[in-house]
């Protein structure tokens, strides 16, 4: 059983548990109403309805206490056999109805049957049990109109319609636990897939790293070896051999700082989000052969805030998921501080971004966006995604080439900002 089916089935039976506790105050109720107002006619049919109801009672009880699948499922047939008893004995007493209250004291009952199947959680069963009480409470309150002195009209729907209030009270309250167990699940969910991203993420991390070191940084070491080599050798071009070494390591030097700071959140003390956004914007045009343009011109230089963390991370993710998934020219990187919250845009003009391309990114576990979406959301902000072209109001039309791009749009509350600048930048 996963971890929600467990929660669906505690919630389904602490319904059930509420159910059998109302359906024993419905059984005192029943006895208490035969044994201190007894019916003037069918008073021996009156108790061996009640005895049954008793019994059935009893095993219904001991039967959902089980917790079985059935029990959990069919429960709440035993609402039906609590609308009948009543009836039965309504229809009883109305043959006294004249001389005795039992009947108009039974009548009362009918308006614990909607809340015995508001504990369910689905509301269409809910409704299914209270049309009909609502429908036979009213023939009931009309056929024994004559015997309560002409009980008038007015009386007669004012009751009905205040059962039928309870009623509906009780399907919507059916909605309501419904759609708590609906965001329990996409809790739920979202918890599953940082779950998975904390498995997987230090994997993740290494492999990106060592490709990054492959393709970049050590491409330039063998190429600095080959120079060297070749300067060793004493060839006529030299002079140029030491150009093409110097020239790879400085390259090596740049390649292993800007990974060094993608790893080391320390950047962000040293020089600020902005100035780090803008490293990991160089890094990504250098990597995807981009053209990036970085707007960091509403975020102060020395501002330091409570989200830089989180914001550098999800740029991070995002610049990444640019380079190696949208196949774009061009990405522009807006980041802004004003009125207690920092927003970050990030938008490309590469093939775009639809549900069906994140249901499908999800399904091959490409969980990196989702889960910083997960992060922004739980610290209290909006993590938004569309076309570039549905952004900026323009959509290309059918028989253009040009294509939709993605945007992204973060929006996060800010608790802290500091605009005191931090340690000056260190020089490696």
């Amino acid at each position: 059983m996963t971890q929600l089916q467990q929660i669906v089935t505690v919630s389904a039976q602490r319904g059930l548990n509420l159910q059998l506790a109302l359906r024993g105050v419905l059984v005192v109720f029943v006895v208490a109403t035969l044994t201190f107002l007894p019916p003037g006619v069918g008073g021996a049919a009156s108790w061996w309805v009640a005895g049954g109801y008793v019994m059935a009672a009893i095993a219904l009880t001991v039967w959902l206490r089980t917790g079985t699948r059935a029990a959990l499922n069919w429960g709440w047939l035993g609402l039906y056999l609590d609308l009948a008893v009543l009836l039965t004995l309504n229809l009883i007493a109305q043959q006294s109805a004249g001389t005795t209250w039992t009947s108009y004291v039974l009548q009362s009952g009918f308006f614990l049957i909607p809340i015995l199947a508001a504990t369910q959680l689905r509301w269409g069963v809910c409704a299914s049990v209270v049309i009909p009480t609502v429908a036979l409470y009213a023939l009931e309150v009309i056929l024994t109109q004559r015997a309560n002195e002409n009980e008038p009209w007015p009386s007669i729907i004012l009751r009905v319609v205040v059962l039928a209030g309870v009623g509906l009270a009780a399907v919507w309250l059916s909605r309501i636990q419904r759609s708590r167990v609906g965001s329990i699940r996409g809790l739920v969910d979202d918890r599953t897939r940082l779950l998975t991203e904390l498995m997987t993420s230090t994997e993740t991390e290494h492999r990106a790293m060592a490709e990054n070191l492959h393709d970049g940084a050590l491409q330039y070491v063998l190429a600095a070896r080959m120079d060297l080599e070749d300067a060793r050798d004493g060839t006529p071009d030299a002079e140029a051999a030491f150009d093409r070494l110097d020239d790879a390591l400085t390259r090596t030097a740049q390649l292993l700082r800007s990974t060094v700071s993608e790893l080391h959140p320390a950047v962000l003390e040293q020089s600020g989000l902005a100035l780090a956004i803008g490293q990991l914007a160089a890094t990504g045009a250098e990597r995807g052969d981009l053209t990036v343009t970085v707007d960091t011109a509403g975020w102060p230089d020395d501002a330091r805030t409570d989200q830089d963390r989180l914001l550098f991370a999800v740029a991070r993710e995002l610049i990444s998921n640019v380079v190696r998934h949208a196949h774009a020219s061009r990405m522009t990187i807006t980041l802004a501080l004003h009125d207690g919250r920092a927003d970050l845009t990030v938008s490309d003009d590469g093939v775009g971004f639809t549900p069906g391309t994140a249901a499908r990114k999800l399904s091959e576990g490409h969980i990196g966006v989702d889960s910083q979406r997960v992060k922004v959301e739980a610290a209290g902000g909006r993590f938004q995604v569309g076309n570039s072209d549905a952004a900026t109001g323009s959509p290309a039309s059918p028989s253009s080439s040009r294509r939709p791009g993605a945007t992204v749009r973060v929006t996060v509350p800010l608790t802290r900002t500091d605009l005191t600048a931090g340690p000056p930048p260190q020089v490696g």
